[in-house]
């Protein structure tokens, strides 16, 4: 009995998922809102670590599990202000590219569903983002404050 082929070897393996990332960090590159969440002022390493997670949660190599260990999505997205602008940004940017990779509908769906269902999965704070002038260290919304009575 043969073994079942993953979805990382029906796709096409690492070239695929070097693909689908390439195009989603050209349009990060432009994103004011995006960008600097990246440490890096070069997002290559960020790329290289996105495509070795998506390779190995699809069926690939363990490369990312071996020289990152778990993927702690949540936790190493903690330190950054993921709201719902981001998201929608990132999954704009990440609609894009799994587009440009032009995946069969059958591949495409799956792929999709889990980006969009991780995306959600990050946001962790509905805060604004900081625009404007501070009051007492917070962004100043615009929006009346009333002391406690």
């Amino acid at each position: 009995m043969s073994e079942p082929v993953s979805f990382y070897d029906q796709v096409g393996g690492m070239d695929t998922f070097r693909r689908l990332v390439d195009a989603f960090y050209r349009g990060v590159a432009s994103d004011e809102v995006l960008k600097p969440m990246y440490p890096e002022e070069d997002l290559g390493p960020a790329a290289e670590r996105l495509t070795l997670f998506l390779a190995q949660y699809w069926g690939g190599p363990p490369i990312y599990g071996e020289t990152r260990g778990h993927p702690r999505l949540r936790m190493r997205h903690m330190p950054f202000h993921v709201d719902p602008d981001a998201r929608d940004r990132w999954l704009a940017h990440m609609r894009a590219a799994v587009d440009e990779i032009a995946l069969p509908p059958a591949f495409e769906a799956p792929l999709w569903d889990y980006l969009e269902r991780a995306a959600y999965a990050m946001v962790n704070t509905f805060e604004p983002r900081g625009i404007g002038p501070q009051q007492n260290g917070r962004p100043d919304t615009g929006l009346p404050v009333r002391a406690a009575e």
